[in-house]
């Protein structure tokens, strides 16, 4: 069984088990002691596959990041999927690395998973390789106060060909907030 099928049925079996201890509970009346809850059999959970979609292989990339072709000095936007939900900041070139912000824009809500993906061009506007910030916010506990929307990031030139790079281009492939 794949980890996709399982989890979907691992989900369906918790999902199914809430419902059923909720709708005994208040069947029963209002003493929880006299509810008996039993687990559903998980082989008999809903299943769902989906046959023609292929499993991600790689980290998400940018159409035309190879192609871009910034100003020596610059650093310039590439288009991803979530132009329409973020805005980026204070981009800048500096002891070997391409730096800025990321502010989502789309609602007020924490920033879960975030990618930036940057290429990185020599002075006659070469591509020389790409670097890739990722943001995991993993905690735990339940978020308190005002949601973080804005991350700063910061993507080291490729090891190798860092005396080289003299102009930047970054984008968003990946972003998941709440």
């Amino acid at each position: 069984m794949s980890a996709g099928r399982l989890t979907l049925t691992v989900v369906a079996a918790v999902a199914a088990a809430a419902v059923g201890g909720a709708a005994t509970w208040a069947l029963a009346g209002d003493d929880p002691a006299s509810v008996q809850v039993t687990a559903p059999d998980p082989a008999a959970a809903a299943q769902t596959s989906f046959p023609d979609l292929a499993t991600p292989s790689e980290e998400p990339e940018l159409a035309g990041l190879r192609e871009a072709d910034p100003q020596p000095g610059n650093v310039a936007r590439v288009s991803g999927p979530f132009d329409d939900r973020i805005e980026v900041g204070r981009l800048s070139l500096r002891r070997g690395a391409v730096t800025g912000r990321v502010l989502v824009t789309s609602d007020v809500s924490d920033v879960l998973e975030l990618q930036v993906v940057a290429g990185f061009y020599d002075a006659a506007g070469r591509y020389l390789g790409s670097g890739r910030f990722i943001h995991h916010d993993l905690e735990e506990s339940a978020h308190t106060g005002e949601p973080d929307e804005a991350l700063e990031f910061e993507i080291a030139f490729p090891k190798g060909v860092s005396d080289n790079v003299r102009s930047a281009a970054i984008g968003v492939p990946f972003l998941v907030n709440e």
